[in-house]
């Protein structure tokens, strides 16, 4: 029966925690809790680490390899408030880390994915170059719609570097048509070495641009970077 339901934990424990609750003299109810336990935690290891392979995120950039005293101090609030309460990604809430190359914009988003998928939230990493090529590829073979819903599995979904992207009317075509997607139905963490003011240079129609800032930041929190090179630090640290 245990086979059948699928409790494999149970069944690896079952003989083992007979014998304690006799020796222990456990009620039924610590017997069954203690099972459920052990059930639960192989459960939660499972999920995390196939949502951890199948989000692609950088290695060795989570939390507990960021260290918060290199960052300037007026982003480690916002970023603890992030950390703390994932409810901005159940809401379609999204997050947008701006500055300059160095500062640690790819290291706060990597490790926020990872935070997510211990909270129980799927997460998908893409570079802004690749995400693109995908959704031109979809677009070309008449699948687009098809290829950003299949995306919608995923709550959050991290964008890298979206200001490398080249210039042209087909890539910020089918990038705004993503962004647009996604609006109000998923989550996006947006990194960016350019401020808002020079996103003209991935849309070149203003319009296009003025539509897609408006639907990131609607419902965001913007966290601009400054100061020296958090990477630099890191590697003079070492």
């Amino acid at each position: 029966m245990l086979k059948e339901l699928r409790l494999a934990t149970f069944s690896q424990n079952l003989e083992s925690y007979q014998k304690q609750a006799i020796e222990k003299t456990w009620s039924y109810a610590e017997f069954l809790s203690k099972l459920c336990e052990q059930e639960l935690a192989r459960r939660f290891q499972t999920r995390t680490n196939k949502w951890t392979r199948e989000a692609r995120l950088p290695a060795g950039k989570s939390f507990a390899t960021l260290n918060f005293a290199d960052l300037p101090k007026a982003v480690q609030q916002p970023l603890h408030q992030l950390k703390d309460d994932h409810q901005w990604a159940l809401q379609a809430g999204n997050v947008l880390l701006i500055g300059p190359s160095g500062v640690g914009k790819s290291h706060i988003a990597a490790a926020l994915g990872h935070q997510l998928i211990e909270r129980g939230v799927r997460v998908k990493w893409f570079s802004a170059g690749e995400l693109v090529q995908q959704l031109q590829t979809a677009k070309k073979e008449l699948d687009l719609m098809t290829y950003m819903t299949r995306l919608d599995k995923y709550p959050v979904l991290i964008i890298d570097d979206i200001g490398y992207i080249k210039k042209s009317d087909g890539e910020t075509q089918v990038l705004f048509e993503f962004i647009a997607h996604r609006y109000e139905s998923g989550s996006l963490i947006i990194t960016s070495n350019q401020p808002f003011s020079q996103w003209d240079q991935i849309f070149p129609d203003a319009l296009m641009t003025v539509a897609a800032i408006d639907r990131i930041i609607h419902h965001a929190s913007i966290i601009e970077i400054e100061g020296g090179s958090y990477r630099k630090k890191q590697h003079l640290r070492k």
